[in-house]
């Protein structure tokens, strides 16, 4: 099982809002072009599943999750139904920091087969990492990643 971890910092946005702008998963395919397709079906204001299609080295990973939401807490937990990974499963927080708030996301991830996971698994966790940041900055002008000067640089040439 691998793990990954980003962090943001979003300047001068009210928690809330920077939660209810993350939540909506269906407009990340606009901020990224890696991110193929996601389609939403609302179960409640509490939960949803949530397709997706992620392009991946020279093929597209697809999958569906079901997403829960803590306004409360500003927690968005998720965990893959059915798809391409064994197991996927991970979170997105919200918290206040300083006169903005911070955005960590983190995730679980197996794609079950251990012989190719020294090849695949650095490869996933470098194009999750720069997604994220690349989603987060699409949403909040000024965004910038926390403690990884490898995804920060990323974000800097993408931009």
């Amino acid at each position: 099982m691998r793990s990954v971890h980003v962090a943001l910092a979003v300047r001068e946005h009210d928690p809330g809002a920077v939660f209810d702008r993350v939540r909506h998963f269906a407009g990340y395919p606009e901020l990224v072009p890696v991110v193929r397709s996601v389609t939403v079906h609302e179960v409640s204001a509490e939960e949803e599943t949530s397709d997706w299609e992620v392009y991946f080295r020279n093929g597209i990973l697809s999958w569906t999750e079901e997403d829960r939401f803590d306004r409360a807490a500003l927690t968005i937990l998720f965990s893959q139904l059915d798809g391409d990974f064994e197991s996927f499963t991970g979170s997105w927080r919200v918290s206040r920091e300083g006169a903005g708030c911070r955005v960590d996301f983190d995730a679980e991830f197996d794609f079950g087969i251990p012989s190719l996971a020294g090849i695949l698994d650095p490869v996933a966790v470098k194009v999750f990492k720069e997604t994220i940041a690349r989603i987060v900055s699409g949403l909040f002008t000024g965004a910038s990643v926390i403690g990884d000067e490898a995804v920060a640089e990323a974000l800097a040439g993408s931009l």
